[in-house]
């Protein structure tokens, strides 16, 4: 998500006159056109192919290293992000990651808890013809973070992690649901606190104690009965990171409006430059 300059006009329109005599250096220029000695007045093709190559350059160096636009498909971050949102994304942040690699170069922070992060998910299995894509989740939890979900509520460290209005305010779900892909748990589950021992069958609201390992974080949708996140595919390794979201720069109603051509007709203009928290 400038004024362009001012041309000065003169109060009398340029005349052309037409004179029998002849220019003094109209002989010279005719014989100079004959002896093939005339310089070209426009760019040659070989300076426009550079200059739209150094233009394509910046952009790529630009777009690879520095920021990014991701459009939000799914409504698994609402009220943050809806359906329909363009962000800029901020890759220096964390570390561009360099393209075909796992590898990152080194950004000016790490990812915090409560912060919204754009990453590579991990191996989803159910899904093969895609099995990482790039997602957008909040970071509830860093390395070395004990996490569990009792009724809905989120723990960290033993202490409760409330939404925040309108966060809360979201439609809620079957919190009994189980879903296959929940046995990653087990792995990393946490016996013998005082809290209890985890549930034999992880549910969407009930699952944990699980420790999150070095290097990786643990990532949940807003709209946590209507977000495939951690709880489904497990933690996200630090080299999946791919940067911050910064502001909505474009918005539009694309989940039900009822007009034609709603990317023109329903923008959400409020949502525009939108900060992101």
């Amino acid at each position: 998500m400038g004024c362009a300059p001012s041309v000065h006009r003169s109060s009398q329109p340029f005349l052309h006159v037409a004179s029998n005599k002849k220019s003094s250096d109209g002989g010279g220029s005719v014989a100079a056109m004959r002896a093939g000695k005339t310089k070209s007045t426009g760019p040659s093709a070989w300076e426009n192919i550079k200059a739209i190559g150094m233009t394509l350059a910046v952009f790529l160096l630009i777009r690879t290293f520095l920021i990014e636009a991701y459009r939000i498909p799914s409504g698994s971050m609402i009220p943050t992000l809806l359906v329909g949102d363009w962000l800029f994304v901020n890759k220096l942040a964390y570390g561009p990651n360099v393209p075909f690699t796992n590898f990152n170069l080194p950004g000016y922070t790490d990812p915090k808890r409560n912060d919204v992060v754009v990453f590579k998910s991990p191996d989803q299995v159910d899904q093969p013809e895609d099995p990482n894509p790039t997602l957008v989740k909040r970071c509830v939890a860093l390395a070395g973070d004990t996490i569990w979900m009792r009724d809905g509520l989120l723990y960290v460290n033993r202490m409760p992690q409330k939404q925040g209005f309108p966060a809360s305010q979201n439609a809620k779900g079957d919190g009994s649901y189980a879903h296959p892909l929940f046995v990653w748990q087990h792995k990393f589950e946490l016996k013998g606190l005082t809290i209890g021992d985890p549930p034999t069958t992880p549910t969407i609201d009930n699952w944990g104690p699980l420790v999150v390992p070095a290097n990786h974080f643990f990532m949940l949708g807003d709209n946590r009965y209507d977000s495939k996140d951690g709880r489904y595919w497990g933690f996200v390794p630090r080299e999946n990171v791919r940067g911050r979201p910064v502001f909505v720069y474009y918005s539009y109603n694309a989940d039900d409006s009822d007009r034609p051509l709603p990317f023109l007709t329903d923008i959400r203009w409020g949502r525009l430059g939108t900060i992101l928290r």
